[in-house]
């Protein structure tokens, strides 16, 4: 049944509020919390995910770290916490910076968390703003009724607003342009099957299921039309870091002749980055790959190799969506 009375999280009363993404779908679990240490803790155990989230959630924490006080230590310690959680999502440090310039620049006697947390709440507002602009600009993938793949999670729990891929999937569904979603189970910790399913059937968007190597099948046999999915980093170049696994859809949509796009916010570009060798790829412990399911599921003492993203170039990518416009190869994003 359509609910739109959940969100992933929100400022409230002087805590922040989030919505526990390790236990979805089964349990709805909200965390009420002031302390930035539990912020950062959530973000490493992908609590909190989602590059824009991820950003988000940041800002809020290092406000909340001067809330009894400020002092410039304790400030400067919260923002290394905050920023060595997730080293690609490049949101995050985007948020960061702009909450520490924004504090650098205010009086001493203003550097407060009454001030901070305004500033941290117009980064959350204006990502919502965007995540519209973003569904707007992507209603021209549709030609006509469409099946969509996509990967990852890109919705209400990777944002602070409808979302980016998802956003455009919601709006287009809403418009009579989206016929059936097929979502990757998104190996290894299954947002696609755990987290994307739950905001399809949030939004009553008929769907599908898939595990992440079916896909080849279904876009070899014609029955997906384009894929979407969002990123987490993009070079100035328009290499694209994203979930693992997006950067195979390109080649498989590149081979036969599908439209594959991206759909990011404008602060998912690294302008310092000229393509895939400048963007750091965070590898996560083994255990996630090897044990997630079931402790006893692999032996404990074998290697693995489990990077959280990969990189798609920009020539495997139809086009580059973000709330300021609609961006084609090769990319100019200035």
């Amino acid at each position: 049944m359509k609910s739109d009375n959940w969100f992933s999280l929100k400022y409230s009363d002087g805590e922040v509020v989030f919505l526990d993404q390790t236990k979805l779908p089964a349990v709805e679990d909200y965390v009420h919390t002031q302390s930035y240490l539990r912020i950062a803790e959530a973000i490493k155990r992908l609590e909190i995910r989602g590059a824009p989230l991820i950003g988000i959630a940041a800002a809020y924490a290092l406000a909340l770290s001067v809330k009894q006080g400020y002092s410039q230590q304790l400030f400067n310690d919260s923002y290394l916490t905050l920023a060595s959680t997730r080293p690609t999502a490049v949101n995050l440090f985007n948020c960061l910076n702009r909450m520490r310039d924004f504090c650098e620049n205010l009086p001493e006697n203003k550097r407060n968390f009454e001030n901070l947390i305004l500033e941290a709440i117009a980064i959350h507002k204006e990502d919502e703003q965007g995540c519209e602009a973003i569904a707007e600009n992507g209603k021209k993938i549709f030609n006509s009724k469409s099946r969509v793949l996509t990967h990852c999670n890109t919705g209400k729990l990777a944002t602070g607003g409808i979302g980016t891929a998802f956003g455009v999937i919601l709006r287009g569904f809403e418009a009579g342009l989206v016929e059936m979603v097929f979502a990757d189970e998104t190996r290894p910790l299954f947002q696609g099957l755990r987290l994307t399913s739950y905001e399809l059937s949030k939004s009553n968007i008929p769907f599908k299921v898939i595990p992440d190597s079916a896909a080849g099948v279904l876009i070899r046999d014609g029955k997906v039309d384009l894929v979407i999915t969002g990123a987490d980093r993009i070079a100035s170049n328009g290499d694209s870091a994203n979930k693992l696994g997006t950067f195979s859809l390109s080649v498989l949509c590149k081979t036969s002749g599908i439209p594959f796009y991206i759909a990011a916010p404008s602060s998912t570009i690294d302008f310092k980055a000229g393509g895939f060798e400048d963007i750091p790829i965070e590898e996560r412990s083994s255990d996630e790959l090897i044990q997630y399911l079931d402790p006893d599921l692999g032996f404990k003492n074998i290697d693995s190799f489990n990077p959280s993203f990969d990189v798609t170039p920009a020539e495997n990518i139809s086009g580059i969506i973000t709330e300021k416009g609609f961006y084609t190869y090769p990319y100019n994003f200035s």
